[in-house]
């Protein structure tokens, strides 16, 4: 049934682990956004989250995705409401922290022999659960992790582990859960962050292949894309 859905809703990709990850992000919009007065600060990042869900999700169905929505979404259904763009973005931000935690626990360095400009360089020490350790970090870190983990599934002809492209609106928005989590939206947010963060994520891009009151988020109609 599951390998039905992925393939009818064309999200080949999806996992039952991402999906898991994308309905939490749903719970924590209530829980930290809604109910912690941060309505603005979000819809300032992802959109307004007031517009009517399910026509939304029928224009989404009915037409497709939005045009270039790589360049301001992590996967085509984040484009199809504010609601489901944070729920996807808290799912992939949920996959790079634990993919990072489990590679630093093991001990990994990534150090390619053609990697001129260290941008692919890292041995993961990143310590992804330190409220000091920024977005710009987490991201150079996933930057070269990534890379390698498709490399070495294309090396066993398969698909990518992490065909995704993170530009920089999406690491912007990544940044804004980043600071969701800790506590900081408001204060010093990495959400509209710096060049270097930018330039974290333009990298990426290049080295990838691949006035309502507010309501809770309803149950979405179909599974998400994340992961």
């Amino acid at each position: 049934e599951r390998e039905q859905r992925r393939t009818a809703m064309g999200e080949p990709y999806r996992t039952l682990l991402g999906h898991f990850r994308h309905e939490v992000g749903h719970w924590y919009w209530d829980i930290l956004v809604r109910d912690g007065n941060l309505l603005d600060a979000c819809r300032a990042v992802f959109g307004d989250d007031r517009e009517d869900y399910g026509q939304a999700l029928q224009n989404h169905y009915n037409n497709g995705p939005k045009l270039n929505w790589q360049d301001e979404y992590v996967s085509a259904y984040a484009g199809s409401h504010a609601w489901e763009d944070f729920a996807e973005t808290w799912a992939h931000y949920l996959h790079i922290i634990d993919t990072l935690e489990v590679g630093g626990s093991y001990g990994i360095a990534i150090q390619p022999r053609l990697d001129r400009d260290g941008i692919l360089t890292t041995d993961l020490n990143v310590k992804v659960y330190d409220p000091n350790t920024t977005m710009e970090e987490i991201a150079d870190a996933w930057l070269a992790l990534s890379q390698a983990l498709n490399s070495m599934n294309r090396a066993m002809g398969l698909p990518d582990l992490y065909p995704f492209v993170l530009s920089p609106t999406v690491v912007g928005k990544l940044g804004f859960i980043h600071d969701l989590v800790h506590g900081r939206v408001g204060q010093n947010s990495s959400a509209g962050e710096t060049k270097g963060l930018s330039e974290a994520a333009e990298a990426m891009g290049r080295q990838s292949n691949a006035a309502n009151e507010p309501q809770a988020a309803p149950e979405p109609q179909a599974l998400a894309a994340a992961g």
